[in-house]
Formats: C-alpha cells, structure tokens, sequence
C-alpha cells in the first residue's frame, strides 16, 4: 500500500485510468484531501464505494504526530513523530509578506557540515513526499490558516532524496493540489552537482539556494565535506549553467563564523568568485549551539562584509534572525526532543 499523499495528480489520473474510470476522479479525489481536508476515505461521498473499496486496497492516508511545538518570536518550531517512530523538524516562520515553513527532507543528513547541528545526525532513511506533504497539511490544521511560503532547508539534503523532493513540490505546487506558486518554492542544496544539473532541466519556476559559506576551497573544505568531492569552481560553472537554461537568479547563503569566513579578506574574494553572476547573497548571522565550537560574528564583522559587497554591486541580504530562543534557527534542528 501507498501513502496518498506521496501520489502526484498525474500518477492518480494514472491510476484512475487504469481502473477503467473517468480521469475526473483524479480531481474529486484530490478536492477532498487538499481542499476540504477528509482524513478517511469514507468521508469522499462522492465517490461509489466499489470503486473505494478497491481504493483502498492500494493506498492508505498517512498521519504525523505533532509531538511539540515550541513558540517564539515571530516562529514556532514542531517535532514530529513519524509512524515507524523516527523524528523530524519543521519551522514556522511570520513575515510581513506572509508565513514560511522550512521543512525536512530526511531523517538525519549526510552532509556532515560542521557548523550544522543536522549535519551530527547521520542519515537514518529518507523521507517519502508524502512525509513532506504532511509538514504543510498538520500545520496548516494547528495554526487555521494557508502557509504561503515552503523553503526545503530543514534535516537533511534535498537533493540526496531527488526524487522525492520532486514529486513533493509536483503535488504542492498543483493547483488541484495543495497549490503553493512555484515562486514562493526554495529548495536548499550544499552542492551536489549532479542533481543541480538535473534540476535546472525540469523547466520549474521553483527558486534555487546554494549553500556556499566560503569563498575558497581552502576554507569550505574544512566546513563542508561535499567540498572536497564538488570543489567550488565545479559548483560555480554548475550555477552559471543552471542560469543559463533556466533564466532564474541563485541565492548564495552564506553563514557568518567569526574569525574563519567574515574577514576583508573573504568579501573580496566572494566578490571576485561571483562577479558578473544573476545572484543575490544572504548573509546569515551563525546560530551558535552548545555542541558546535563555532561563533557568530559580530555585527560590525556582518555589515562590513554586507557594505563591501554592495560597493561591488553584488545583491546582498543579511537574513533576519528567526527562532534561536528555541533552537529553531538555520543550523540547529536536530530532532532529539
């Protein structure tokens, strides 16, 4: 059996087919769990019950737990319980401009940044999109309201779990589906080529994040072991390619660790690494843990780096600070509540 919701429009239209039904099914099937929300097939009154019978031999209506929530400013931050008992996090965000939930992608993470409180968790499995799916849907329920924005940065690598992630944002991005604009998408990647390649010929308007933090090897190698495997000047002609075909501006983020990635020194470099290149850069103030020796620069450091990449006419950001009071900012989900 299959989790509904890890099933695309196009898939269930498949399927529909297939069952010698009309394919307007697919459409009845998808208003009742995206738009009036029914958690039972019996609730779909609307469609005969030979048919859900056999419906219901080949799928079932997956659920999470939420096992906690925890409020802070302008944030709520939720642990969930998976049915096999592993945990994920997902982080609730208010803006001016509306809410941004940041969801997970896998139980634990390979990537193994050092500055990353996910990255001390290996990977256990990778999350099914229906697993994905359900973040949205259980917060939407607890907070009453539509979430407007999805950033995919939480526990784990999207682009380690690929295929996933793209029948995700399918089904989310679906009108008949949970219908979020592709827009108002970010998926988050530490660098794993192969898939950006993939990714910049699905001809999606779905925005891409590159987790830089360094402006040289010297430097992300020691924090970022993907590095040694996709080396910066792989990354940037992979980025310059993915610009070409899609026409789509790339954020750069970049995590401010004082004393290792904030210096003159390093501005300049990032300035000349992306000089000419359709991007923005976010400047993320480091969220320090317990467990991590890294510090956050300070903000003389921060504003320094912003006004020498502005005076290079590069877009620069430094990204407002959400969640640290409960652990819920970039960096230090962890799922171990």
């Amino acid at each position: 059996m299959k989790d509904i919701y890890s099933i695309a429009y196009e898939e269930m239209v498949t399927y529909i087919k297939d069952h010698n039904e009309k394919p307007f099914k697919a459409d009845q099937i998808f208003d009742w769990l995206y738009k009036k929300r029914v958690t039972s097939f019996d609730e779909m009154t609307n469609i005969k019950k030979d048919f859900l019978n056999v419906f219901k031999q080949d799928f079932f209506i997956g659920n999470l737990n939420i096992l906690k929530k925890q409020e802070g400013q302008d944030v709520y931050k939720y642990l969930f319980g998976l049915s096999d008992g592993e945990k994920i996090e997902a982080v609730l965000m208010f803006h001016d401009y509306g809410t941004s939930l940041c969801i997970s992608t896998q139980v634990g993470c390979n990537m193994g940044c050092h500055f990353c409180e996910s990255g001390r968790l290996k990977k256990v499995r990778n999350l099914q999109a229906g697993e994905m799916v359900l973040q949205i849907l259980k917060i939407e329920e607890d907070i009453k309201s539509r979430i407007s924005h999805i950033v995919v940065m939480g526990i784990g690598e999207p682009f380690d779990n690929y295929d996933e992630l793209m029948k995700f944002i399918r089904i989310i991005n679906n009108n008949k589906g949970i219908d979020i604009g592709a827009r108002h998408i970010t998926v988050s990647t530490s660098g794993i080529i192969p898939k950006i390649e993939e990714f910049s010929n699905q001809k999606l308007q779905v925005n891409l994040a590159i987790s830089l933090h360094a402006p040289n090897d010297e430097i992300r190698d020691k924090l970022m072991p993907i590095n040694k495997t996709y080396n910066i000047k792989k990354l940037i002609k992979a980025v310059k390619n993915y610009i070409v075909k899609t026409n789509r501006r790339v954020t750069f983020e970049y995590i401010m660790l004082d004393g290792i990635n904030d210096t003159v020194e390093c501005a300049n470099e990032l300035c000349l690494l992306i000089k000419g290149i359709n991007c923005y850069v976010n400047l993320i103030p480091y969220n320090e843990t317990n467990n991590l020796q890294f510090k956050k620069s300070n903000n003389v450091k921060i504003m320094q780096f912003y006004d020498i990449l502005k005076k290079n006419n590069i877009n620069v950001t430094v990204r407002r600070e959400f969640g640290s009071e409960v652990d819920a900012a970039c960096g230090q989900l962890r799922a171990t509540n």
